[in-house]
């Protein structure tokens, strides 16, 4: 009953995952808005890159626009981010703050291999 339900609502279940996925890197790029527009975070600066990647990667994400190869950028990103930032301060994601890099990583893997889904501009566009 329950994996008959399941399977019946996986194209709603899906969507949720990706607009919050989507949403979730959107506001992570967000928050860095105000640092690459006051001149913080320049061009030199990685987190300029994260912020732009992460903010426009988020709404394509959200939007199901080249879902495939947004995550495939995001991915390599968040690779960046464990090795660079997190890792140097131990392995541990759970105590070097790289949990949430961790997590995205394994959600872009997803989006990675399974694309948008159905309620996508990516869908609409396959027709």
């Amino acid at each position: 009953m329950l994996s008959k339900f399941l399977h019946e609502k996986q194209d709603y279940f899906f969507f949720v995952f990706r607009v919050i996925v989507g949403l979730l890197f959107f506001l992570h790029g967000w928050m860095k808005v105000p640092s690459i527009i006051n001149g913080t975070f320049g061009l030199e600066n990685l987190m300029f890159y994260a912020g732009i990647i992460e903010t426009i990667g988020g709404i394509m994400i959200i939007l199901g626009l080249f879902t495939k190869a947004v995550a495939f950028i995001a991915a390599i990103e968040m690779l960046g981010a464990l090795f660079i930032a997190h890792f140097p301060s131990g392995l541990n994601p759970l105590t070097n703050g790289g949990e949430p890099a961790v997590l995205f990583f394994t959600s872009f893997l997803v989006l990675m291999t399974q694309g948008a889904g159905k309620w996508s501009i990516d869908a609409m566009r396959r027709g």
